[in-house]
């Protein structure tokens, strides 16, 4: 992991030629028109709160005045002596903004949030944890979900989960299954929340609470959501489903590469944190407090860049002699992952500077972490910001959250089980562009996104929804067509991470014992890479050519017949709150 021994940050650092690093899938709005000024008044809010609070006598930092808005709402102090000057936003007059003339879109936006006393000044207001209540509890086809973590409670059993956004699952599945309608809720969440390691490390057991407090909340004990879907005579099989996200590529340590450290005497470690300086510069080293003059960093600072610089170029120098050419034909590619995504491809068509060995030692998988806070129900409403499923984010008194409930007024022609339906455009879009990523129905995104249009501000250009067979093939979200591939790639791609990688947490962990077996703490294998050292390099192609998206099956299985969380000086009643 990263994150052991912080203090010594530069022997810590994992090499990009060693060890594969976690992606992240995520989702942001991008905002324009009335929403937007509300945005900025929670923001002001929470900075004059904080001023008033922390920086009343610094006068490094002003009170910020919101044109339209009572002072006693944004929290602005006028002390007899204040410190600081009041600073007027936006410093253009609300009048000269076209929101303020005619509606921008066709998406009706309600800013909602999670924020109290300690964050804001406010009394504790939830919004978000009500918000999700009342889209799910007026579901009548299908609940998406996707978010970082999945923590909540089916009632007052589950202490000390509070939020019962649980609840709501259950009763919309429940009445669902009463009235004989094929219902749905696909929860996408990652494999492993927080961040990856050896989850049979003491340091991991926060961890282990985290998604043990998970398990709970899905299919674990009888006031779980499966255990009262099922307390009500219903099958939870056919209604709540849960997968995470995995990928593969293939790290570049080519013989070439190899040959590179050894002519400059420089590792590729030390030229990627050369790199890191050479761009980060001074925030890296931290920025100045108060009392902290220029001088006390310049010197050591500068020496540190002119170091990293002088190392990278001399990595860089070498490059010809050890034959690592990155112009000519046949260079090794830069990713194989793409084969995973349109148009597909073999993994041994890919070229590589090496032989099939030294390839398949490259080989790695990783989770691919989901750090999105998104939910659409019905292909109508949709549901986007910070806030996590769990209490940290949905009860209002503990972290400080913002998002945004959509529901577009432009209804577009689409299908809902087989029968015509009228989708929201916002909605049904940004479910399909989603659900052909995780099939691997969209081409690979490139690696520089300068030019796509979905990575620019919403008032420079729409975004592109490339409306194509694939687009119009995931139409239908409750198609048997469509769930077919969603559960035959998730299970074909599961089976191969297990296959070639012992890919944990899986669901023939039930026990530390069996821990052990499936993947053997002392047995040489750097974590994440092929696990049989032994298996032809073409049949480890061949099964990489197999995995289609980066849907896999959530493990409900794992750890089931072992204490996750052992309950201790890490776990108990005082740090509870920090874990759910």
């Amino acid at each position: 992991m990263d994150f052991q021994s912080v203090q010594d940050w530069k022997s810590n650092e994992l090499s990009k030629a060693d060890y594969g690093r976690m992606p992240w899938h995520d989702v942001a709005m991008g905002v324009i028109g009335e929403c937007v000024y509300d945005i900025a008044e929670h923001f002001v809010l929470r900075w004059n709160f904080v001023k008033r609070d922390k920086y009343k006598r610094d006068e490094r930092f002003d009170w910020l005045m919101l044109e339209g808005r009572d002072e006693d709402i944004i929290s602005i102090q006028r002390p007899k002596f204040p410190v600081g000057d009041y600073i007027k936003h936006p410093f253009t007059p609300l009048s000269t903004r076209a929101w303020t003339k005619e509606a921008q879109g066709t998406v009706h936006a309600q800013i909602i949030r999670s924020s109290a006393d300690w964050s804001s000044g406010i009394l504790p207001e939830y919004s978000i944890q009500n918000a999700y209540k009342e889209i799910i509890s007026r579901a009548q086809h299908f609940v998406y979900i996707e978010n970082q973590f999945f923590i909540t409670a089916t009632g007052e059993e589950q202490k000390p989960i509070q939020n019962t956004i649980g609840q709501a699952i259950v009763e919309a599945c429940v009445r669902a299954g009463r009235e004989g309608r094929k219902f749905r809720v696909i929860i996408v969440i990652p494999a492993i929340p927080g961040f990856a390691g050896d989850l049979r490390a003491d340091a991991a057991i926060g961890t282990r609470a985290i998604m043990d407090y998970q398990y709970k909340s899905i299919h674990r004990g009888e006031h779980s959501i499966c255990g009262q879907i099922e307390k009500a005579g219903l099958d939870p099989k056919q209604y709540v489903f849960v997968f995470n996200l995995r990928i593969y590529d293939r790290l570049n340590k080519t013989p070439a590469l190899v040959r590179q450290e050894e002519n400059s005497g420089i590792k590729y470690q030390d030229m990627q944190r050369a790199a890191a300086e050479e761009i980060m510069g001074s925030a890296m080293h931290g920025s100045l407090d108060q009392d902290e003059s220029d001088d006390d960093r310049d010197n050591a600072g500068d020496e540190a860049r002119e170091h990293a610089i002088d190392q990278k170029r001399k990595f860089e120098a070498s490059a010809d002699d050890a034959g690592h050419h990155e112009d000519k034909p046949g260079h090794t590619a830069d990713s194989v992952a793409r084969t995973a995504m349109l148009p597909g491809g073999k993994v041994s068509d890919q070229p590589f500077d090496g032989t099939m060995d030294e390839e398949k030692g490259n080989f790695v998988q990783e989770e691919l972490y989901i750090h999105a806070k998104l939910c659409i129900v019905d292909d109508r409403i949709v549901i986007c910001g910070s806030s996590n499923l769990n209490d940290r984010s949905q009860l209002g008194f503990h972290d400080s959250e913002l998002s945004i409930v959509m529901e577009d007024r432009e209804l577009v022609d689409s299908t809902m089980d087989g029968q015509p339906f009228k989708a929201g455009h916002h909605a049904t879009t940004l479910r399909r562009f989603l659900w052909r990523e995780h099939l691997g129905l969209l081409p690979a995104q490139d690696l520089d996104a300068e030019h796509d249009p979905n990575a620019q501000p919403p008032s420079d250009c729409l975004n592109d929804s490339r409306e194509d067979e694939q687009f119009r093939f995931v139409e239908d979200p409750m198609s048997d067509r469509v769930w077919d591939m969603w559960t035959g790639n998730a299970t074909v791609n599961t089976d191969i991470y297990r296959q070639l990688f012992r890919a944990d947490p899986d669901d023939h962990i039930t026990t530390f014992e069996e821990y052990e077996k499936f993947l053997p703490k002392e047995s040489g294998i750097k974590q994440g890479h092929i696990h049989d050292p032994y298996m032809p390099p073409q049949e480890v192609q061949a099964k990489l050519s197999q995995i289609k998206g980066h849907l896999v099956w959530m493990p409900l299985h794992f750890l089931e017949n072992a204490p996750m969380a052992e309950r201790g000086l890490q776990v108990n009643e005082y740090t509870e709150s920090v874990y759910t």
